[in-house]
């Protein structure tokens, strides 16, 4: 009789039913054919050894490491050849290495739902169109060419447009204008910068000047001739570009900056060379320098003394043998680097040759007659404006009223006729209306009540005499010095 156990086997195999396994009552056939079955079964197990579709859902009787070894085991058909080492030429193939696939994205509802998304790109947004001056601050670079078909499309001459157009072409024109200058066309440069209006560029021009004698210190003597020049035309501006010196100088001062102040310095000692700035501004300044004594301030002030030393000696030579008396009693001191006793001992030596290696100014560009130059008198003391709001565009309500007046004034100084013929009424008629011109500035003159100018004649007189070494010498200065109508200030002083 079969145990419970083996009809279990049996059933799961297939060789008995469930229906006779569990009969009731058994005969001794049933029992033979059910041993026969298990025989069968177990001989059949042993015996068949090639692979089944659903061996991995059977259980095997098997133990599991020699299931193990079964798997692992190859048939001869499946047995492959080693490979060949390398040396024998072949080239080894590749692993590919293949990346995970990324995740798939979960689908949006709408898709979900069977919603088909539109396929197409967003249109582009078309970049907006940008000035080419306003691209940057100081303005995109134009061709000459392409900027006067720019002006000549312009229809409107007072429009912000056109105004910023020819501002651009004033300031390219001032600046290539600077750089070209030099001895021999420095005659030919200035005829072209009156053809320029400089008072509207007045920022602009003393900007590239100061800059570029920053960049080349060489070329000082130079920018100061065209300075001078400038200045008796147009006094405001030689007085804009001393200020903006002056200021560099007390800025290069306070921050120590011994480049600035030497860049500084030696253009306004060649402006008080060309007299475009008085003499009392150069012993201020040496003054200031000397006062406490160091390397660097003694080194400044030997230097501003090479350039303008023989000037200040024919105009005062009392105020230079006091700075080259303290210079003596610094060198005698000993405080100072034997570098820079020896630059002072230079300098005695050269002001001994009466500054022969060092002109106050050279002839070719001794351009201008002492009685139609300006001079600006100007202290350290004073508070400056830069006037830094002239380096940039600003819109003129009356561009073209501006623009006319210009015309004149450049066609007075350049000695320019105009080509029509102008009748006798016509001059006349111009005649009246510069006597009515005339008469209405006197009757807007207006009286200052502030006695600014009382003080500054007395500090001039004062600085005068303080600067003389005899009275013939302030006598002369004085007359020198001395502007109409300051006589009655006299009196009232």
């Amino acid at each position: 009789m079969a145990t419970r156990t083996e009809r279990r086997r049996l059933v799961r195999s297939g060789s008995l039913s469930s229906s006779e396994s569990y009969s009731g009552s058994e005969s001794e056939n049933d029992a033979t054919r059910i041993r026969s079955a298990i025989v069968q079964t177990s001989v059949g197990r042993k015996l068949d050894l090639s692979p089944r579709s659903d061996d991995y859902r059977r259980p095997s009787s098997s133990p599991p490491g020699r299931r193990k070894r079964r798997a692992l085991s190859r048939t001869p058909s499946d047995h492959t050849p080693p490979r060949s080492p390398p040396w024998h030429g072949r080239r080894r193939r590749r692993r590919r290495s293949f990346s995970r696939s990324p995740p798939l994205r979960a689908r949006s509802p709408s898709t979900e739902e069977g919603e088909v998304r539109d396929a197409t790109p967003p249109p582009k947004k078309k970049k907006e169109e940008l000035d080419p001056i306003l691209t940057r601050t100081g303005g995109a670079y134009i061709p000459p060419a392409r900027l006067r078909l720019m002006q000549q499309s312009i229809t409107d001459k007072s429009s912000v447009a056109y105004q910023r157009l020819s501002w651009e072409a004033l300031k390219k024109s001032i600046n290539g204008l600077i750089n070209k200058v030099n001895v021999a066309n420095i005659g030919n440069i200035v005829q072209e910068l009156f053809q320029e209006n400089i008072v509207r560029g007045r920022g602009v021009l003393a900007r590239s000047l100061v800059q570029a004698q920053a960049a080349s210190p060489t070329f000082t003597h130079v920018y100061a001739a065209l300075v001078s020049i400038i200045n008796t035309k147009f006094p405001q501006t030689g007085e804009l570009i001393a200020k903006r010196l002056l200021l560099q100088f007390q800025k290069g001062f306070r921050r120590n900056d011994k480049n600035i102040c030497m860049t500084a310095v030696k253009f306004l000692a060649h402006l008080v060379n060309q007299q475009v700035l008085h003499e009392l501004v150069a012993l201020e300044l040496l003054t200031l320098l000397l006062e406490e004594p160091s390397d660097d301030s003694v080194e400044v002030s030997v230097g501003f003394l090479k350039e303008s030393g023989q000037k200040l000696t024919e105009v005062s030579p009392r105020g230079v043998h006091a700075v080259f008396e303290t210079l003596r009693s610094i060198l005698h001191s000993g405080k100072i680097t034997p570098r820079i006793q020896y630059m002072i001992e230079v300098l005695f030596a050269i002001r001994k040759d009466n500054f022969k290696e060092h002109p106050a100014v050279v002839p070719e560009l001794d351009l201008v007659q002492e009685a139609d130059q300006i001079t600006h008198l100007l202290s350290l003391g004073d508070e400056f404006n830069s006037e830094d709001i002239l380096n940039v565009f600003q819109a003129d309500p009356d561009f073209a009223a501006n623009e006319e007046k210009y015309k004149a004034i450049k066609a007075e100084i350049l000695g320019e006729e105009s080509s029509s013929g102008s009748s006798e009424a016509e001059s006349g008629e111009e005649e009246e209306e510069s006597e009515e011109e005339d008469e209405e500035q006197q009757q807007l003159d207006m009286m200052d009540m502030t006695d600014a100018k009382v003080t500054t004649l007395r500090r001039t007189i004062y600085l005068t005499i303080m600067s003389s070494l005899d009275y013939e010498e302030c006598a002369h200065k004085m007359l020198k010095s001395m502007e109409e109508g300051q006589e009655v200030l006299c009196e009232r002083g």
